[in-house]
């Protein structure tokens, strides 16, 4: 969904959904790197059938990572790449099959948020460079002390899009990576690999989706482990399947990591906090110079397995007039969560996920759906009269809501200015302590001065307080003189009396505010929005139904590519800002059916509907030029400023990036113009790919493929289901073929030809179902259903069923527990402790009495007591 705190939100609520991931390590011996053995089991206690990789969630940490120095080339991104799957590999031991998704071209919905997120980009990268020569040159002029700038080309993230030279070239590494794998490491040796690169149109996690819907068409799948990184998405996907053995995995998050400054590059403040010290010396001989600590990353499993018990618990119902479907209720709660935010429409402005309007509209639906008389989807269809039901009760607490917002918000403010007060308080000391030289000082400091970093920096901060000193002292003269009618000797108590006096800007508590014109909370909020952010009248009822239309296409447009795939791959919303909930009224004939026929972008094309004009450089020279000559007709989409409205958030990365939409039918008119100056290479990188099966020589669909390069097919042929677990598709023989016993050439320098590759490679299809077929969003005949994981609801009560906690994924795993040898040592440590207490504090220890488990009392063990240790003594048995 890539809303920032829906993860957060759910990983609190439904907290055992969460498992940590147990990771083997590889081993070194005598310098030599002895890889982990993929063939065993996995230690975990769980084996997967198959593993899906966003890649997309891989590229970005690995090309400019946050936390630790990025790569210094191309090369080292792609190594990096590598090393990544590699250890997912390792965790996830998948033993059937592993899908790796490239973002492909994506539907226009999902452009629009790309352009915005790209402009940013550039945005930011501009200012952050004015900040840094702004900063550097304050810091050196006070006689700090700064590296000298490193002359380094800043690697641009906005070439991960599809049709630069960038993904061209990933593509052709993970190739030669796959083959490598198939042909050295005996874990891949029976898995079936499918890359999907950026030259198959759609997103990498939609483009799994639909393997997995067109796969459960044909046949029944066991279980689904789905990797994805910083995405929600890929939580309401899983749900979305109806598979009963779905996981994610994905990095734990870990907050507050330290981040080098981008101007002196030490750790420990913000480029903003910056004061040009010189940096410590890192160990003995500074040998620690240029490495920033980090940690390893770690992962955690998300199982939907959980998250499905939680939501019966929490969606079933009881009286309702028509029978109740589990299925149908988890279909329903997917499609509230995209009022609170997705990557294709903007939240409704009442509902905000960080103050619980999912719950909300859960409750909501759990009051209204009574009066419904049925659920509010079905296999990815809308029934707009039932949704509209739900959006007027809501609407009907809007203006609580915004209000409850503002006091929250007030109260929050209030709260952080008390904290902030007594930090403050705090770190000054008591009001009765001196200062100066009268100042207490520590043992054995008084004649021991401190030591100074930088003399030049040092001399600076003395003049400066000097003069401040002496500004401040002329100041109060000048106030007493004043309130004395100016007599000049008044005394210094007279400076006491400061009523009135403006407080200083630094002395103040409250931060500046940004400007909220809209202001929600109070009356008269849907005119100032409307006429605010759309520069229409409230009164405008054509206008408003408008919005609210374009708004309910959007659902619909979002639940049908969730569940059946991209409806239209034109459509968007049309505007930066959604309606009120209680705008939504007589929506039942606002939408019928979208554009059939819609085809996708072509890569280069949507390259020109995304980048910003200082990205042009991964387009054609005459394509580039469209963006910046000033007589280009269509240079209007691609404004060198512009401007964020906060929209009542605080920071400018949560504001809404107020650029132009681009107009399809300009665009393509424009470049009409310019096709024909494209190489063939930019020919190629502009044209749509295919999914790729890789296998190795020992899979039992091997011989099959071989034999269509040997007999050289032309006309496609369908895989045999018997020989590939179960997957059928339709297979085409691929223009530039990995096969066996032929070399394959390394992209890379640093990493060595395959001499003796074992694998192949073909074009590989989904199988094709009808125009109008509908995937049916229902549990498989025949699902394996996992074990109950929660506590029974009425376990408490008396139904006392048989149950246990469970960790990680092992329902069987044996609990450890302590014989009577060993409770006997932790008798005497018990012993030890407590006398070592009763030194110390002349009482006994926490533990200096605690028995242990009532049913090892019954046998030999006897509890110490504080008299004094008693020895074991075992029991006499008769025979």
């Amino acid at each position: 969904m890539g809303v920032p705190a829906f993860f957060r939100w759910l990983s609190r609520k439904y907290s055992s959904i969460i498992v940590h991931c147990v990771e083997e390590k590889g081993k070194e011996c005598n310098g030599v790197r002895i890889p982990v053995d993929t063939t065993k089991p996995n230690p975990n206690e769980v084996e997967f059938d198959n593993l899906y990789l966003d890649m997309n969630g891989i590229i970005h940490p690995c090309t400019h990572p946050e936390d630790k120095p990025a790569p210094k080339n191309e090369d080292e991104m792609m190594v990096a790449i590598f090393e990544y799957i590699d250890r997912l590999f390792n965790i996830v031991r998948p033993r059937r099959v592993l899908y790796m998704a490239i973002d492909g071209v994506a539907p226009r919905a999902k452009m629009n948020q790309q352009r915005s997120r790209r402009f940013r980009a550039s945005k930011e990268g501009v200012e952050l460079t004015e900040e840094k020569h702004r900063i550097r040159e304050e810091i050196i002029q006070r006689g700090g002390y700064l590296p000298p700038e490193e002359i380094k080309e800043r690697f641009d993230s906005n070439c991960i899009t599809p049709g630069t030279e960038f993904m061209d070239n990933l593509a052709h590494c993970l190739r030669y990576y796959v083959a490598d794998r198939l042909s050295n490491d005996p874990g891949w040796r029976n898995v079936t690999v499918f890359l999907s690169d950026a030259s198959v149109p759609g997103e990498g996690e939609h483009k799994i989706m639909d393997f997995i819907r067109r796969q459960r068409g044909t046949a029944v799948l066991n279980s689904y482990t789905l990797k994805h990184i910083e995405c929600a998405d890929l939580i309401m996907l899983g749900l979305a399947t109806h598979e009963p053995n779905f996981t994610i995995i994905r990095e734990e998050f870990k907050p507050n990591k330290p981040r080098p400054c981008a101007l002196c590059g030490q750790i420990g403040h913000e480029i903003k906090d910056c004061q040009g010290t010189a940096r410590e010396k890192q160990g003995q001989h500074d040998e620690f110079a240029d490495s920033v600590p980090v940690s390893e990353q770690e992962f955690i499993f998300i199982r939907l397995c959980v998250l499905r018990e939680y939501l019966a618990r929490e969606l079933t119902m009881a009286s309702l007039p028509f029978p109740f479907d589990f299925e149908r209720s988890v279909d329903d709660w997917v499609f509230m969560c995209f009022f609170v935010g997705n990557d294709f429409l903007p939240h409704l402005p009442s509902l905000e996920i960080r103050e619980g309007a999912i719950d909300r509209l859960v409750n909501i639906y759990k009051d209204v759906v009574h009066k419904t008389g049925g659920y509010l989807t079905q296999n990815g269809y809308v029934n707009l009269e039932r949704v509209e039901m739900i959006m007027q009760a809501v609407g009907v607490a809007e203006d609580n809501i915004f209000k409850k917002r503002k006091e929250d918000d007030e109260g929050f403010k209030r709260r952080m200015k008390e904290k902030r007060k007594r930090m403050k308080a705090e770190q000054q000391g008591p009001a009765y302590l001196t200062t100066g030289q009268f100042a207490p000082q520590a043992l054995g400091r008084r004649d021991r001065p401190e030591p100074v970093q930088n003399a030049r920096h040092q001399a600076y901060d003395m003049r400066m307080q000097s003069r401040e000193q002496h500004n401040k002292d002329a100041a109060q003269s000048l106030k007493a003189m004043m309130r004395n009618g100016g007599n000049s000797s008044a005394g210094p108590s007279d400076s006491a009396d400061n009523r009135g006096v403006k407080r200083k800007a630094e002395d103040s508590d409250s931060e500046p505010e940004p400007e909220d014109n809209v202001r929600l909370w109070e009356e008269g909020w849907k005119q100032r929005y409307y006429k605010t952010k759309f520069d229409v009248d409230v009164s405008d009822d054509d206008f408003r139904k408008k919005v609210v239309r374009s708004y309910v296409e959007g659902l619909c447009w979002v639940l049908r590519y969730y569940y059946q795939g991209c409806a239209s791959w034109k459509w968007y919303f049309p505007f930066h800002y959604a309606p009120f909930a209680s705008d939504f009224k007589d929506i039942k004939e606002m939408f019928t059916e979208f554009e059939k026929g819609t085809k996708p972008f072509k890569p280069l094309e949507q390259l020109m509907g995304v980048f910003p004009a200082a990205s042009g450089n991964f387009l054609p020279e005459t394509w580039r030029n469209l963006m910046s000559n000033p007589v280009s007709s269509i240079i209007d989409f691609y404004p060198d400023d512009f401007a964020i409205d906060l929209n009542g958030k605080k920071y400018a990365w949560q504001g809404v990036a107020l650029l132009p939409f681009v107009d399809e039918r300009r665009l393509r008119a424009a470049l009409a113009d310019v096709y024909p100056d494209l190489t063939p290479e930019e020919v190629k990188r502009n044209s749509l790919g295919s999914d790729v099966l890789f296998i190795s020589k020992s899979h039992p669909l091997f011989d099959f493929v071989h034999e269509l390069y040997r007999t050289e097919s032309i006309e496609g042929t369908e895989i045999p289901a018997e020989l590939c677990h179960g997957i059928q598709g339709i297979l085409n023989l691929d223009d530039d073929p990995i096969l066996p016993d032929k070399s394959v050439t390394s992209p890379i320098p640093m990493l060595r030809d395959i001499s003796q590759n074992i694998s192949i490679g073909v074009k590989f299809k989904d199988p094709d179902y009808a125009d109008g077929f509908v995937f049916k969003a229902v549990l498989l005949p025949g699902a394996k259903i996992p074990n109950k994981v929660l506590k029974p609801g009425d376990w408490e009560k008396g139904n006392r069923e048989p149950w246990r906690p469970q960790l990680g994924f092992n329902p069987n795993r044996q609990r450890a527990h302590l014989d009577q040898s060993g409770f006997r040592a932790l008798g005497q440590f018990f012993f030890l402790y407590s006398h070592s207490m009763n030194r110390n504090q002349h009482s006994g220890g926490q533990y200096s009495n605690t028995p242990p488990p009532s049913n090892y009392q019954q046998g030999n063990y006897r509890p110490p007591h504080s008299g004094g240790h008693q020895p074991f003594q075992r029991k006499k048995h008769t025979h």
